[in-house]
């Protein structure tokens, strides 16, 4: 998964890779060559009093540690470069992949996982192709060419090089392959993390409530230890690595010149090829230990890679038509003919057999108990969810078959849970018109009755939102989503129980204002209480995913039980209080 995250995302910067491995050759070339001139001065120069030689050797050693400076700087700055524009493009793809789920793969996931997986699992690949670009590239350059070189100074010194170099390699690997474990559960503590953090800030109301700050301390304390822990063990086996790096760095070292000394002593060495051999170990061990540090993070880079292709991997359930239709006539008459839906791994479907016809310039709505199906239904018309059995028609035409853009500029959905995003009272508006003037946003607002409370905040419709809507109260989201979509001006307006948060007088006024503006729409409206949908011109009523009654409010007291019963029990909550 890892090479396949890496070919397929690296590809369009080859150029930029390419050029960053011929920097790194003759960067690395340049450095195998330094130690070669140093023994050259040392032999050549300085034992004999040759000061115009060491002044010209000098020269060129001046001259090549320049070009290994500049093509160093320069590989560094395009791999750091093809690294971020590497990690800007994983992160855009996981985004859009996302972004195409339906309700069922994003229930499948999760977000906290989904949130990790574009962000910190990103993070420790791009982390991976900056080190790969900067070390991995010179690191067999250099053990190669400075194997060659330090056999070329001496042979008799070679099987140093034979035992320190495996020696390396096999204690960092040893090392390694126990953090391979660890990296892994990382991932997942992360993903523990996230969850329990995200589920503590979006339900920091109910915490206090039930004041249960302790509790959530504790949890959160809990998923932050086994965090901790995991990172402090893989932390643990990380620290050992530069002790022994520089262990069998050192003992080498020593051993060079200790074996060196006698060869000079026996005349078959000379001083400047003693340093420049010590110089190529030092470079070879490096270059070891280099690219074992590469490959540390290899496991938990394809740890990450996997996560991530299984989102990119992962298909979601509303598929885009093969040939989408893009432009059709209509008033946005909708249809459900024999529509079935069954959630995955569910023992029967939350909807079965539901036909029903709502018709522009009239208002159907649709009434049942909790889990009777009511939001599953409604979801199916912008294909939050697609209907597993059946159809479902949007002026004659099966929605699976148009294109989502075009499916979705018809309907103006007003979720269960009116959601607000940061910036200010008309940007959120302008989310169902991004070209909507402030007298139309104005309008919108007087309909859904929220024009009083937007005048009496200091800026008006410039007025901040907070994430969510949290610095507004329930009702007044509700109406802030209600004036969204009047302002798109739809064919297909979907009310997702969107009047519950509203008082009755409030819920009448609005009503009242929202019948001239939607009199040539089609109106569907989930409710809970009687009371706001006695005037619909269709009541549906649903029970357990299927429907068990149908018609005007005064044709259901007659015919439909569960909807008397529906209307007795408000009516007794309402003598009672």
């Amino acid at each position: 998964m890892l090479l396949r995250v890496l070919r397929t995302h690296l590809r369009p910067y080859a150029g930029n890779l390419s050029l960053v491995v011929v920097l790194q050759l003759i960067g690395t070339i340049a450095s195998l060559y330094l130690p070669s001139l140093n023994a050259d001065i040392i032999d050549n120069g300085v034992a004999k009093g040759d000061t115009a030689y060491i002044m010209r050797t000098g020269g060129w050693m001046l001259a090549v540690s320049l070009v290994q400076i500049l093509c160093t700087i320069t590989a560094v700055y395009f791999g750091a470069k093809t690294a971020a524009l590497f990690g800007r493009d994983v992160r855009a793809a996981v985004f859009h992949r996302v972004g195409e789920f339906s309700a069922r793969e994003v229930n499948q996931f999760g977000a906290p996982t989904l949130i990790s997986r574009s962000t910190n699992d990103v993070q420790q690949i791009q982390m991976l192709v900056v080190m790969t670009t900067t070390m991995l590239v010179a690191a067999p350059i250099t053990m190669v060419g400075g194997v060659i070189m330090a056999v070329r100074e001496d042979v008799g010194l070679s099987w140093l090089v034979a035992v320190a170099v495996p020696l390396l390699a096999a204690c960092v690997g040893f090392i390694a392959s126990r953090m391979v474990p660890q990296f892994r559960k990382m991932q997942k503590n992360i993903d523990g993390v996230n969850r329990v953090l995200r589920e503590q800030i979006s339900g920091i109301r109910v915490v206090r409530a039930f004041v249960r700050e302790p509790h959530e301390v504790e949890r959160f304390g809990e998923a932050n230890q086994k965090l901790t822990d995991t990172a402090i063990r893989a932390g643990r086996l990380m620290a050992l690595i530069f002790p022994t790096v520089m262990l069998i760095l050192n003992l080498s070292s020593v051993a060079v010149l200790w074996f060196g000394a006698s060869r000079i002593e026996n005349g078959t060495m000379e001083v400047g090829a003693l340093t420049a051999f010590l110089s190529y170990l030092i470079q070879i061990l490096f270059s070891v230990m280099m690219g074992v540090f590469v490959m540390i993070m290899v496991p938990r880079a394809s740890v990450c890679a996997d996560r991530i292709s299984e989102v990119l991997d992962t298909d979601s359930s509303v598929r885009p038509p093969v040939t989408p239709i893009k432009t059709f006539t209509g008033r946005g008459q909708l249809v459900f003919e024999h529509a079935s839906f069954k959630y995955p791994g569910a023992a029967e479907p939350v909807l079965h057999d539901i036909n029903l016809v709502a018709s522009p310039g009239q208002t159907t709505a649709i009434i049942g108990s909790t889990g009777a199906g009511k939001t599953t239904l409604l979801s199916l018309v912008p294909r939050l969810f697609d209907a597993t059995e059946g159809r479902v028609l949007v002026d004659g035409i099966d929605v699976r078959e148009i294109e989502p853009e075009a499916l979705w500029e018809r309907i103006g959905l007003v979720p269960q849970r009116p959601y607000l995003f940061s910036g200010t009272v008309a940007s959120n508006l302008r989310y169902g018109n991004p070209d909507a003037t402030d007298e139309e946003l104005w309008e919108a607002l007087e309909i859904a009755q929220g024009k009083d409370f937007v005048e009496a905040m200091a800026e008006g419709l410039e007025a901040p939102i907070a994430q969510g809507g949290t610095n507004v109260s329930g009702g007044q989201r509700q109406r802030l989503a209600i004036a969204r979509a009047l302002v798109r001006k739809p064919e297909i307006y979907l009310f997702d129980d969107s009047f519950s948060a509203l008082d009755l007088s409030t819920d009448a006024r609005l009503r009242a204002a929202l019948r001239p503006v939607t009199r040539e729409a089609c109106v569907v409206v989930v409710a809970q209480r009687v009371s706001t949908i006695i005037d619909a011109d269709q009541i549906v009523v649903i029970e357990d995913g299927a429907i068990v009654g149908k018609g005007t409010h005064d044709e259901l007291l007659e015919t439909c039980p569960t909807y008397v019963e529906i209307v007795e029990s408000q009516r007794s909550a309402e003598e009672a209080a």
